[in-house]
């Protein structure tokens, strides 16, 4: 039975992001540690981290997965954007180590004018430079991305070839997302899931570092590289198509975490709900 959940808020305390997943009947869940829209970050003092472990070891959710913030760009050409991009991934690794937090999801950025192949290679020196310097051992998941112009991460080769140049396997995995998967042009509906992710364990990696799977329905058509979220089954790929997904068995060992939109049609609630039948819970 996979285990499905929702990315939570931790407003008002880091520990009350338990309370609302369990509220919202999580199996797991993800969170930002801190606000994503901001460089600057505020410390986890201990007894924020003792309460929320103490919290998600009662409540038997797990496992949690942390979400890097939107401005790092570990594939930049300016070096002032590319060593801040990397202070900060590092840091997010500090920070999962005091949450016993053992996934941080991260995009893979956007490369400049020295191109593509030169992209890759800071990702990778800046992956492997937060690992390097980072306490704990939480392993990063590397996304794939809806292939926007520019973009890094945007095809299943472009994934593994991140992955192969860092090797480390203990400590590198990966977090598939429907959403941009189809958008990138791998067309879930039209080929299905065990087609795909035969692609995906073909180019990027073998499914066994396939640890979370962003669940989530989508606005856009296939190959529209349009990065936005649908509720489940009201998107393009539709209640067939995220079937399809969370019925595989070769995937059943993942967190299958939706990052769907709360509004007048559906809340989170509804989406769980939904995402449970469809898995046939």
């Amino acid at each position: 039975m996979v285990k499905l959940g929702l990315h939570v808020s931790i407003a008002g305390a880091m520990a009350n992001s338990v309370e609302r997943a369990q509220a919202l009947g999580c199996d797991t869940f993800q969170i930002f540690t801190r606000s994503p829209r901001v460089w600057a970050a505020k410390p986890i003092e201990p007894s924020v981290a003792d309460s929320f472990t103490k919290a998600l070891a009662a409540s038997g959710i797990g496992p949690v997965v942390d979400h890097m913030p939107y401005l790092p760009n570990p594939a930049a050409e300016k070096p002032e954007i590319y060593d801040r991009s990397i202070a900060t991934l590092t840091e997010e690794l500090n920070r999962c180590a005091m949450l016993k937090i053992p996934y941080l999801v991260t995009h893979l950025g956007h490369h400049g004018e020295e191109g593509h192949k030169k992209g890759q290679e800071r990702v990778i020196a800046a992956i492997g430079h937060a690992l390097d310097n980072a306490e704990g051992n939480t392993m990063i998941l590397l996304e794939n991305t809806a292939n926007e112009k520019n973009t890094v991460g945007g095809t299943f080769t472009d994934v593994g070839a991140i992955a192969d140049g860092l090797g480390r396997e203990a400590r590198v995995g990966f977090c598939f997302d429907t959403c941009h998967a189809a958008a990138a042009g791998y067309d879930l509906k039209g080929h299905g899931a065990a087609t795909v992710f035969g692609w995906f364990a073909d180019e990027a990696g073998d499914l066994s570092r396939l640890k979370v799977i962003h669940l989530n329905d989508m606005k856009g058509g296939v190959g529209s590289h349009l990065d936005r979220h649908e509720h489940i089954g009201l998107g393009s790929l539709g209640e067939e198509t995220i079937r399809d997904v969370l019925t595989f068995p070769k995937i059943s060992h993942c967190s299958f975490i939706m990052e769907t939109p709360s509004d007048d049609r559906r809340d989170d609630a509804g989406n769980m709900a939904v995402a449970r039948r469809l898995a046939g819970m």
